[in-house]
């Protein structure tokens, strides 16, 4: 309870300061697929062994199911875009923010709405066949496709 009065923990914080250099770097590079694409490879890199496995394959099924998302990080973590540049979909590493499950995430801007409730995060502890085909599933409805 401490933690929360005192704001945000230090993996947030962080995460933050990721976020700016993230910006930085991208008003330096200009925005480009092979810049994110290499962004992201940083990134599932230097993922622990588990969760750079989940990273790794989401990042292939969203290159043959959605290529229009472009590659990007976001908190340093693996992010895709639309054509506007809004992040779509996401993937945190369990490790970098201390929780029990790699996960995999949508912003407000995928379409994934479904009525008056539905989910935008998923926990992935395996990419098992089954996990992959829901993943394929989301990747195409939240970009759009």
């Amino acid at each position: 309870m401490a933690a929360a009065a005192e704001g945000l923990s230090k993996e947030e914080r962080d995460a933050v300061k990721d976020r700016a250099k993230e910006l930085r770097e991208e008003a330096k590079a200009g925005k480009n697929r092979e810049t994110g694409e290499k962004a992201v490879a940083k990134a599932i890199a230097e993922m622990p062994e588990s969760d750079a496995a989940i990273a790794g394959r989401i990042h292939e099924l969203v290159a043959e199911h959605a290529p229009q998302l472009t590659p990007k990080t976001w908190y340093s973590q693996p992010a895709y875009a639309n054509k506007e540049g809004k992040v779509i979909l996401f993937v945190q590493s369990a490790a970098k923010f201390k929780t029990r499950y790699c996960t995999l995430g949508f912003s407000e801007d995928a379409a994934l709405d479904d009525g008056e409730i539905w989910p935008t995060s998923f926990a992935v502890t395996a990419v098992t066949p089954s996990v992959e085909n829901a993943i394929t599933e989301l990747i195409v409805r939240a970009s759009g496709r």
